[in-house]
C-alpha cells in the first residue's frame, strides 16, 4: 500500500465533524483537535483499498441512482430529520448518545473524548487520496432531488469515499469495543449516520459503503498504536463507569424503533 499523499478536502470534512464532541463546554477547536491522530501521515490510503468507483452506467452506478431517486420521497419522515440532524458534522457524536447510553463531553468524559478527537486525524488522511482519485460526482450532480442540506460547489465533486460515514463508523466500531453490552444499538446508529448521507442526497450508497470500510480500516489500524489501547483502556473504564452511574433513556426508545426498520 503506497503513502503520503497529501491532505485535502477529506481531512478538512472529518476534522469538522469531530467538533460534535469539542463544541460542548465551549472549548475551541484549536485546544482540542490534534495533528497527527495515531497513525500520522501513515494513515492515508490509496484508492486500491476500495477500487475505482462505480462508472457511469454501470449496474452499481445505477443501483445508486435508484436509491437516490427513491429516498428523495423520506422527506418529512423521522429518518429523514435524523439524517438532517446528522447533516452538521459538528452533531454526529452528540447524536449517537442514545446508542452510546451516554452523553460523551469534554467535561465528564474527558479520556473517551480525547480517544475520539485522536482517531480525527486518520481518518481524515484515509479519505482524501481515494476522494481525490475518484472526484465522483456526489447524486445531485446527475439527477435532480431536493437535498436536506447544501454543500459549497467546491465539494461537488467529493462523492467517493463518504468521509461522513468513515467517521459514523469508525466511532461506532471504537464504541461498540468499549461497550459491548450495547454494542448492536452503537454499531446501528454509526451506521444509521453513512445511510443519513444517502437519505441527504448528499452520497451515493456504494460511496457510503466505500466510506465504512476505510473507517473499519483505520479503525484496525489504530489497534497497533500503544498510545490508541492505553487511551482506549482510559477511555473504556471511564465510560463504561459513566453509563452505570447516569444512562439516558428520554426519547432512546422512539429512536430504537425507529432504526429496527430498513430506511428504505
Amino acid at each position: 500500500m503506497a503513502y503520503g499523499f497529501k491532505v485535502g478536502r477529506g481531512r478538512a470534512a472529518v476534522l469538522a465533524a469531530v467538533v460534535a464532541g469539542t463544541a460542548v463546554g465551549g472549548l475551541a477547536v484549536a485546544q482540542v483537535i490534534p495533528r497527527s491522530g495515531y497513525l500520522g501521515e501513515a494513515a492515508s490510503l490509496t484508492i486500491d483499498l476500495l477500487g475505482p468507483a462505480p462508472a457511469p452506467g454501470s449496474p452499481r452506478a445505477e443501483a445508486d441512482r435508484a436509491i437516490f431517486r427513491a429516498t428523495r420521497a423520506l422527506k418529512g419522515t423521522p429518518r429523514w430529520t435524523m439524517a438532517q440532524a446528522d447533516f452538521n458534522p459538528r452533531a454526529v457524536v452528540g447524536n449517537m448518545s442514545c446508542a452510546i447510553g451516554v452523553r460523551i463531553d469534554p467535561a465528564t468524559t474527558p479520556a473517551t473524548m480525547k480517544l475520539i478527537l485522536q482517531m480525527a486525524p486518520d481518518i481524515s488522511r484515509a479519505v482524501d487520496a481515494p476522494k481525490a482519485a475518484s472526484a465522483r460526482a456526489r447524486p445531485y450532480k446527475v439527477d435532480p432531488g431536493e437535498t436536506c442540506g447544501a454543500l459549497p460547489a467546491s465539494e461537488d465533486f467529493a462523492d467517493y469515499p463518504s468521509g461522513h460515514s468513515a467517521w459514523g463508523w469508525a466511532v461506532a466500531l471504537v464504541l461498540a469495543e468499549m461497550l459491548p453490552e450495547r454494542a448492536d444499538a452503537i454499531l446501528v446508529r454509526g451506521r444509521a449516520v453513512g445511510e443519513g448521507r444517502a437519505i441527504c442526497g448528499v452520497h451515493n450508497y456504494s460511496s457510503i459503503v466505500a466510506g465504512q470500510t476505510v473507517g473499519a480500516a483505520i479503525v484496525a489500524a489504530e489497534h497497533r498504536s500503544p498510545a490508541f489501547q492505553a487511551d482506549l483502556a482510559a477511555a473504556k473504564a471511564e465510560l463504561q463507569a459513566a453509563v452505570k452511574a447516569a444512562p439516558l433513556t428520554d426519547g432512546c426508545d422512539a429512536e430504537a424503533k425507529m432504526l429496527a426498520t430498513p430506511a428504505w
